[in-house]
Order: structure tokens, then sequence, then C-alpha cells
């Protein structure tokens, strides 16, 4: 499996995604500059955590707009599968690729702590690994993680099933205390119309070795090589 990470300045997890992936393939992923205009042949596109261009607009505004996010775009809709965390979300919802924004936290304040999610579907390149219902452990480091979309979306996302992943307790249940930003419907993850462009919140890239106190997000990882490779 060949894959690209975009690199935006203000990228900071950047270099744990490329170790997590070639965790996974065995291979360094490619590393592209944001002010490139071409992206190597990739069965994978990942937009990392960070804060490109500092958030001094509104989180991915500006990366939005970068050269590259053009080719990303266009890849995209022809079906390549991309992966956006944390601010890598901010950017796939400010370039158009998913639905709603990401707003400031319900605290107002900056949250850096693992969370617990609950795996609401399992059959697409992302969740091979994981099981309908399991919970897993991740960690959020964000201030402006508060997933927010009008009601006429929040209904699409639901009966389309393109929840990908809520915020929950320990043993799956999913209430207010468990949800850390305020996001609508305790929503940390979506997916596109056809299941192949993910963005999340959390860092699955953070626990992807045991070194880490976690593998949970290794499994998102070894999902997307068993199916693109």
């Amino acid at each position: 499996m060949k894959a690209s990470v975009i690199v935006f300045p203000g990228s900071n997890c950047d270099r744990d995604a490329a170790v997590a992936l070639e965790a996974a393939t065995g291979h360094p992923p490619a590393m592209v500059w944001h002010g490139d205009s071409e992206v190597p042949a990739s069965d994978l596109i990942v937009l990392p955590g960070g804060f490109s261009y500092g958030d001094y607009l509104r989180s991915g505004a500006m990366a939005a707009h970068s050269p590259v996010m053009r080719e990303v775009v266009a890849r995209a809709r022809a079906g390549t599968p991309v992966l956006g965390i944390c601010n890598g979300f901010q950017v796939l919802t400010e370039a158009g690729l998913l639905p709603g924004v990401l707003m400031r936290n319900a605290t107002l304040k900056f949250i850096c702590k693992d969370v617990h999610l609950r795996v609401e579907r399992n059959d697409t390149r992302f969740a091979g690994r994981y099981q309908k219902g399991d919970v897993i452990r991740l960690p959020i480091a964000h201030k402006d993680g508060l997933y927010f979309a009008d009601a006429a979306t929040l209904a699409r996302l639901e009966g389309e099933g393109r929840v990908a992943f809520r915020y929950c307790e320990r043993g799956g249940e999913v209430t207010a205390f468990a949800n850390p930003n305020g996001s609508a419907h305790n929503i940390a993850g979506i997916y596109n119309e056809t299941g192949t462009v993910l963005g999340l919140m959390p860092h699955p890239e953070r626990l992807a070795d045991a070194a880490l106190s976690g593998t949970d997000g290794a499994k998102m990882f070894l999902s997307l090589v068993e199916t693109l490779h």
C-alpha cells in the first residue's frame, strides 16, 4: 500500500502518522508539502493533525486552499481514500469533502486526554479490524473539536449510517458526560457518502504502538493495509 501524508506549516502529527503508516505497511509514506501541486500515486492520502497556518483564521480554513488540496480533492472525488485526523478533519470540512464544521469546544478550553469511542460501523476500509459496537480508546488534543451541522445534515448522516465513531463511556453508553467537546450527537468522526473519506478528531496514530500504552489506533492502519494492498 502506497500512502502520502500532506504536510502543512503548523502540522505537528505528520511524523506520528508516518511512523504509524510505516509500521503497518513496512515502508515509509511520501511526505508531500502543502505547496506542491501534485501528489504521488497513492492508495491512501492522510491529512494529519496540528495547527495548519497556526489556526489564525478558522481551523483548517487556510489549509483547505493550499495548492496541494486541489489535487487531494480531485483524488478523493475519484475514489482515493482520504483520512483526516484532528486538524485534518477540519481541513476536510473546509474543503467541502465532508459536511458540517468543527467549532470551539463547549468549554472554550483546549482539551488533551484519552477518550472512549464507540465504533458505529466496521464495513469500511478504515474499520475492518474493529467490530461494530467496539469501545476503543484514543487521545484527543484540540480546542476546536465541537462537530456541528444543521438538523437536516445530522439527520442525513444518521440515516445514511455515516457516523464513524461516537464519544462514549467505557461501557459503550453514549452520554453527555462522555462528550468532551459538545459535539452534536456525540460525533467523533464521519464518512463521506461512499465511505472513502474519513474525518475524526481523536488521534489513532498516537495509540498505534504498545510502547505508547495502547494499539487501538493501529487497527485502523492495519484495516487500511488489508483492504488497499
